[in-house]
């Protein structure tokens, strides 16, 4: 998309900018979008998760895709899956361009994503680089894009963990992944205060959500195999032993049953930050309130209690 958004810009540059959310959008406000503009400018119109749009916005886009406007670039992503396919398909029998992004889900994935992004700007970065900077950005791969660019920007040449540190004291102290840590370890003052401070600072309502639900689903995969060596678990779940050790951590304290119930939560808490709760804030507090008692309510050697 920042590809494509240059060369918009390169070719227009007072092309009018539009990012939409397909997951809620109304049909009309989608129709005003790709309307002619009364000024004569380009438009670049990117509508993001069409793969959760309702059938009456697949409708429009498929519409629109058979007489297509001349002076707008119109950017669909979709998420994979076959929920909404045949408007993929409409898309490219009208003759547009495909993108194929193939997940990435594994750390050495986002290791080498890292990479390539600061070889991109013009730099390299070190392998302790590397592990500090994903450790300290997260998962989000835009975050991480961001963070690369600008480390090139700043230091230039070849970037050591030492930069990172640097760069990032003052800004990263509070991650989601420092939220979805206190959340997992019971730590309600702890989780809450932190979650305050993460939004301060203005980290993603979706990357503290995405933060937790990745703490309690591996803390889950961790306790539901029947051998505690990091080093077997690592092999088996695909995932670097730094990461095994702490859901281990993480997961003392809580029973099978409570890993369930909070991914449960986990999982509504992702749809209330993309739109479903009236307040993304709220939905995030109540959230880590019922994790917390749930670990506290059905952990190993407590009761279950009903209403979690």
């Amino acid at each position: 998309m920042a590809a494509v958004r240059a060369a918009v810009l390169e070719r227009h540059p007072q092309a009018e900018l539009h990012e939409l959310a397909a997951l809620g959008l109304p049909v009309g406000q989608l129709a005003d979008v790709l309307a002619p503009s009364l000024f004569g400018e380009h438009r670049l119109v990117v509508v993001a998760g069409v793969h959760e749009a309702a059938g009456a916005l697949v409708d429009a886009l498929t519409s629109y895709c058979k007489d297509p406007d001349p002076e707008l670039t119109l950017v669909v992503v979709h998420h994979g899956g076959k929920r909404n396919e045949a408007l993929l398909k409409a898309l490219t029998a009208a003759g547009a361009a495909v993108d194929e992004c193939p997940r990435i889900s594994s750390a050495g994935d986002r290791a080498a994503f890292v990479r390539n992004e600061v070889r991109s700007a013009g730099g390299r970065i070190t392998a302790d680089a590397v592990t500090a900077l994903v450790e300290a950005v997260g998962g989000d791969l835009r975050a991480l894009a961001s963070a690369a660019t600008q480390l090139v920007a700043d230091f230039g040449g070849t970037i050591d963990a030492d930069a990172v540190a640097r760069f990032h004291r003052g800004q990263a102290e509070v991650t989601g992944f420092t939220v979805a840590e206190k959340v997992l370890v019971g730590d309600r003052t702890g989780s809450l205060e932190s979650l305050r401070w993460a939004l301060e600072r203005g980290v993603a309502h979706v990357l503290i959500a995405d933060a937790i639900a990745d703490g309690v689903r591996t803390a889950a995969r961790v306790t539901s195999l029947d051998t505690a060596n990091p080093g077997e678990l690592a092999r088996a779940l695909k995932l670097p032993p730094w990461k095994v050790k702490k859901a281990q951590s993480q997961a003392r304290g809580w029973s099978i049953e409570g890993l369930q119930q909070a991914i449960g939560v986990a999982a509504e808490l992702n749809a209330d930050v993309k739109g479903v709760a009236a307040s993304a804030d709220y939905a995030l507090e109540r959230a880590i309130r019922r994790i917390v008692d749930i670990r506290a309510a059905t952990g190993r050697g407590g009761r279950v209690r009903a209403g979690h």
